[in-house]
């Protein structure tokens, strides 16, 4: 772990590089596996205070309360400022419950009110209805019959979704899952995991377990698999895996390194990492046909590809300038131009999703994330904590995701693109590291 305190940016090359050896295997165990624990550390100014009112119900051992979900999503947003619970002058459930002259007083735009019907066998009734307290009138109301238990959760992520698109015109991505590999000491040895949990942290589920490192997770567009590097028989491969195990296939397996694999936006090719034919170089793999084609030629380290939202063309970070850097290949001719120029290092691009951003491992004195505008070539550092690697946007381009060093402990943390951070995230026991945000999923 020496050589990632040295280069963040480039740990995923040196680690294919170095040949780790080690038997792998698939093990989905049997027990809960400690859910990331999220501490708000900052909080945006100017945030939109707002009332989420405790959800009315007809039982008194509801499996999740939907309206904390609901509060702490907003909350962790940065964006909204959730009233304490015991300060609400009521709690109406209805819209003809609510006294608009009762809210006014408290200086808040909206309010969300609701109720949760038990109706026996572990399914559930939910209707919300968000308010206009200025206005005195409904926004959007909203149902959902025969939920089972496990579910609410999300239904609690929908609603805090709905309500995030009414007020910012952003749809939200509270509804979303994020991969990331967890690093144990078990009996004096190393176990890793890669997870899959909601994106508040909640529901962990084992991918995989391994005593070798699990690096590079990347979503398929449809977020059913993810595609990551392990090590199998002393080098790298590339595994494709569905989230419930019923599918694995090993995607690469060449001579030398096999690593960094990405996505296309269509789902139809991967690109990687392999240096089968000498040099490490940028391929992109027809995941259809199998076949290859080759789209950098240098033999300085080329890794870590990220699709351009359109695939028309792929940005990745090279050292043939001698330092780090990202560059941009155009799929269809083949040109390669420099994108960063700010600072001696940066490396570890990450596409926001419209294409605007370039998120980056940045080294100036530290390493930090960087932020490049495509547009203004502005190039803002967005971080101050220590040792930021693997940047990975939300699906709506609201917060990035990073891996990054708190007190010796490998932690995730967000930050949005104007360099708020909202919250760190970490698992009690071990280290976390290697994140990726999936894409929406179906509403």
């Amino acid at each position: 772990m020496q050589l990632l305190k040295a280069k963040p940016g480039l740990f995923k090359s040196i680690m294919l590089t170095a040949g780790l050896a080690g038997m792998f295997g698939i093990m989905l165990p049997t027990q809960a596996q400690a859910r990331l624990t999220i501490e708000i550390n900052e909080s945006y100014e100017n945030a939109l205070p707002i009332a989420i009112v405790p959800f009315a119900s007809n039982s008194a051992a509801m499996p999740e309360n939907i309206a904390q979900i609901v509060r702490d999503d907003l909350r962790r947003s940065g964006k909204f400022k959730p009233l304490p619970v015991g300060s609400l002058p009521a709690q109406p459930s209805l819209a003809e419950e609510v006294d608009f002259a009762q809210w006014r007083p408290l200086d808040i735009d909206n309010m969300l009110i609701g109720k949760v019907v038990d109706m026996g066998n572990d399914r559930y009734q939910i209707e919300v209805r968000f308010m206009d307290v200025l206005r005195k009138q409904q926004v959007f109301g909203k149902r959902w019959s025969n939920i089972p238990g496990r579910q609410l959760r999300q239904i609690g992520h929908l609603i805090s979704d709905l309500i995030y698109e009414e007020l910012t015109g952003v749809r939200g991505a509270f509804n979303t899952q994020i991969a990331y590999v967890t690093l144990k000491n078990e009996n004096g040895k190393r176990r890793y995991t890669l997870e899959v949990a909601d994106a508040d942290g909640y529901n962990p589920q084992p991918i995989l377990r391994s005593p070798k490192p699990i690096m590079s997770p990347s979503w398929s567009p449809d977020g059913k698999k993810l595609a990551y590097v392990s090590f199998e028989k002393g080098r790298s491969y590339i595994i494709v895996q569905s989230l419930d195990g019923k599918y694995r296939e090993t995607l690469a397996s060449f001579t030398g390194i096999n690593g960094a694999p990405a996505w296309s936006p269509d789902g139809q090719k991967m690109a990687m990492t392999l240096s089968k034919d000498g040099s490490a170089d940028i391929y992109v793999m027809d995941l259809q046909t199998r076949a290859l084609k080759r789209v950098t030629r240098d033999w300085s380290i080329e890794t870590e590809a990220a699709w351009a939202p359109d695939g028309r063309s792929i940005y990745f970070n090279s050292d043939r300038r001698g330092q780090p850097q990202v560059f941009q290949v155009l799929l269809e001719t083949g040109e390669i131009k420099r994108i960063t120029y700010e600072g001696r290092y940066n490396a570890n691009p990450e596409v926001s999703p419209d294409g605007r951003y370039i998120a980056v491992v940045h080294g100036q004195g530290g390493f930090n994330i960087g932020l490049q505008d495509l547009q203004t070539s502005q190039f803002n550092v967005l971080t101050h904590t220590f040792l930021d690697e693997s940047p990975t946007f939300s699906p709506n381009g609201e917060m990035i995701l990073y891996a990054m060093n708190q007190n010796d402990k490998g932690k995730l943390a967000i930050v949005s693109p104007d360099g708020k951070t909202s919250q760190v995230l970490s698992v009690q026991d071990g280290q976390v590291r290697e994140p990726a945000w999936g894409p929406f999923l179906n509403r």
